[in-house]
């Protein structure tokens, strides 16, 4: 269940940003995002798709 929201919240970051990305692209960012979020659990979900996206398009 987390992994189908967490797809989607990434999935709704693309859009923001007008890109596409394929599956592994998916897949590496939610294990990032599952990654930190074990981290740091003060940090809100949101943020971490965000800041993960970001990250990604512009490296």
């Amino acid at each position: 269940m987390e992994k189908k929201l967490i797809y989607k919240m990434i999935r709704q970051c693309f859009q923001q940003y007008e890109h596409e990305a394929c599956e592994a692209d998916y897949e590496k960012l939610y294990e990032r995002i599952v990654e930190e979020q074990a981290q740091e659990e003060q940090v809100p979900l949101f943020e971490l798709i965000n800041d993960a996206v970001y990250e990604y398009l512009t490296n």
